[in-house]
């Protein structure tokens, strides 16, 4: 399909089936394509586009997925057909994800190797924008 013909098909266009909701409750959300992902929490287009449009232009706007976890409310909303409240939305589930890669802190974990310090620290650090120096206390 080339991209001109996408843009023009809307999701009531595309045959039940194949849409991102009816894929996810049939094949599981790992069979779903980012796009998809996004255009379900996104739920709707403009009139001009399909919601899969604008979720591929969501992520074409970041680069990467990975970018998406460092948006603001502001950057959102300056990509044509994100209001606000789909901002939000995004960035709340932004949010969840995070938290539920986060580790839990009742969890016991030992360090012996500079390996084990990076396996331990890489989830919470992969996040950050700029370098931090974490010192921990030995007990």
């Amino acid at each position: 399909m080339t991209n001109d013909v996408l843009q023009r098909t809307m999701i009531r266009d595309v045959h039940i089936e194949d849409r991102p909701r009816e894929r996810l409750r049939r094949q599981g959300a790992m069979s779903l394509s980012n796009q998809e992902l996004l255009a379900i929490l996104l739920r709707t287009g403009t009139k001009e586009e399909s919601v899969l449009v604008l979720a591929n232009r969501v992520l074409s706007v970041f680069e990467r997925l990975h970018h998406l976890k460092h948006a603001t409310i502001e950057e959102m909303v300056a990509i044509r057909g994100i209001g606000e409240v789909k901002a939000i939305q995004l960035l709340a589930a932004i949010e969840l994800g995070r938290r539920l890669a986060q580790k839990h802190s009742d969890e016991k974990y030992t360090i012996r190797s500079p390996q084990d310090a990076a396996t331990y620290l890489m989830p919470d650090m992969t996040s950050l924008n700029q370098e931090h120096f974490v010192v921990g206390k030995l007990t």
